[in-house]
C-alpha cells in the first residue's frame, strides 16, 4: 500500500501572517513608483497615478494569485487606516474661520448632493450602495468616503472599484474644467476657491484645481484660491464621520429588515479613529513633525491603496458594469457643481 508524504503542520496563525505579504510588497512597490512619477511629474496626485498604474498593469499583464490576499488587505485595511489618518489634516478652527456662510454652502453641497444622486440612481434603477458610494464619493471626498461607506454598506467589491474608479475620471476631468469655467464666469480668487473646494470630489483634485486657478491671476490675490479650496474641501470632509454614521444605521435597518445575516457595523473602528485623529489635532499637542509624518504615513497608506484599488479596474469588467453609473457620475457631477456654485454666487 502506498504511503502518502508527511505532512508538516502549518500554523494557522503562521499562514495568515505569510499569505498577504507578497501582494501588499506588490502594492507598496506599485505605491512608491508612483510617488516617484509624482515626483517627478509635479501637480498630480500619486493617488491617482496609483490607480491608474495598477489599472494599466491588471489589463496588461495576469496578476499572479498569490498577490491575491495582500491586495485585499491593502485595498480595504490600508485604505481605512489611511482614512482615519486624514483626521490629522483636519483643523476644526481652520474650518470655522471660513464662517457660516460657507459652511452652510459645504453642508449643502453634502447633503443635497446625496440626496439628488440618490434619487437619480433610484430613476436609473441602480442598486442602493452602488448609488450610495457614489453619491457619497462625489458628494463627500472621493475615494476616502467611499471606503468610508464601504465600512458601514456591505457594498458589492466592483460597486467599489467602480465607484473610486468614477472619482478618477470625473473629478480629474474638473481639474482643467473648473478653472476654464471661473475665467468664463468672472470670478475672483476666493469665490473660485469656495466653488472648487466646494465641487471637486478628492482633496488631491482640489489642490491640483486650486493650483490651475492661481495659475491664472496675477498679484499676490491668486495665492488664496488654493488656500480656500482646500480649507472648504476639508469643511466637507469633517462630514465625513456623521453622514457615515448616519448610513451605519440605516444600513443595518435594511439589513433587519430584508433578514439579512450579517449586520453591518454602527460606527466602524477606522471612523472611529478618524475623529480620534481630529480631537487629537485640535488640542495643538503635535509637534509640526509628528503632522509631517502623519501626512506622509496617510499618503503612502492612501496611495498603495488606491494601487490595490486600481488593480481591480479591469476594461473587461467596466464594460460589464453598463452605462448606468456613468450617467449617474456625471448628472452628480453636474449636480454637485450647480449647488455649489448657487452657494458662492449667493454669498457674493
Amino acid at each position: 500500500m502506498a504511503l502518502s508524504p508527511p505532512v508538516t503542520p502549518t500554523s494557522p496563525m503562521r499562514t495568515r501572517l505569510r499569505t498577504p505579504l507578497p501582494g501588499i510588497a506588490f502594492c507598496a512597490l506599485g505605491a512608491a513608483v508612483s510617488l516617484g512619477i509624482a515626483g517627478l511629474v509635479g501637480g498630480v496626485s500619486p493617488l491617482l497615478i496609483a490607480i491608474v498604474l495598477g489599472a494599466v498593469i491588471t489589463n496588461s499583464v495576469a496578476l499572479p494569485s498569490v498577490a491575491a490576499p495582500g491586495i485585499a488587505v491593502a485595498s480595504r485595511r490600508l485604505l481605512r487606516i489611511g482614512v482615519a489618518l486624514l483626521g490629522l489634516q483636519l483643523l476644526l478652527s481652520d474650518v470655522l474661520d471660513l464662517g457660516w456662510g460657507v459652511l452652510a454652502v459645504a453642508v449643502a453641497v453634502v447633503v443635497g448632493g446625496i440626496a439628488g444622486t440618490m434619487a437619480v440612481g433610484r430613476l436609473l434603477g441602480m442598486e442602493w450602495g452602488e448609488r450610495l458610494l457614489i453619491a457619497c464619493g462625489f458628494s463627500i471626498c472621493g475615494a476616502a468616503a467611499v471606503a468610508a461607506v464601504d465600512g458601514v454598506a456591505n457594498a458589492r467589491k466592483q460597486h467599489v472599484v467602480t465607484a473610486v474608479a468614477l472619482v478618477v475620471v470625473f473629478g480629474t476631468a474638473m481639474i482643467p474644467g473648473l478653472p476654464f469655467a471661473v475665467t468664463l464666469l468672472g470670478l475672483d480668487a476666493t469665490q473660485a476657491g469656495i466653488w472648487a473646494g466646494a465641487a471637486v470630489h478628492e482633496v488631491a483634485q482640489v489642490v491640483a484645481t486650486g493650483g490651475a486657478i492661481d495659475a491664472s491671476h496675477l498679484g499676490p490675490v491668486g495665492v488664496s484660491a488654493l488656500a480656500v479650496a482646500v480649507t472648504v474641501k476639508l469643511a466637507r470632509v469633517a462630514l465625513l464621520a456623521p453622514v457615515v454614521a448616519w448610513i451605519g444605521a440605516a444600513s443595518r435597518r435594511r439589513t433587519t429588515s430584508e433578514g439579512g445575516a450579517g449586520r453591518p457595523p454602527l460606527v466602524p473602528l477606522f471612523l472611529l479613529g478618524f475623529v480620534g485623529f481630529v480631537a487629537l489635532r485640535a488640542t495643538g499637542l503635535l509637534p509640526d513633525r509628528a503632522l509631517e509624518l502623519g501626512r506622509l504615513a496617510q499618503t503612502a497608506l492612501l496611495t498603495t491603496a488606491m494601487f490595490a484599488l486600481g488593480t481591480g479596474v479591469r476594461v473587461s469588467v467596466l464594460r460589464g458594469v453598463g452605462w448606468r453609473p456613468f450617467v449617474l457620475a456625471a448628472v452628480s457631477t453636474i449636480w454637485v457643481s450647480t449647488i455649489a456654485l448657487g452657494g458662492v454666487l449667493l454669498l457674493g
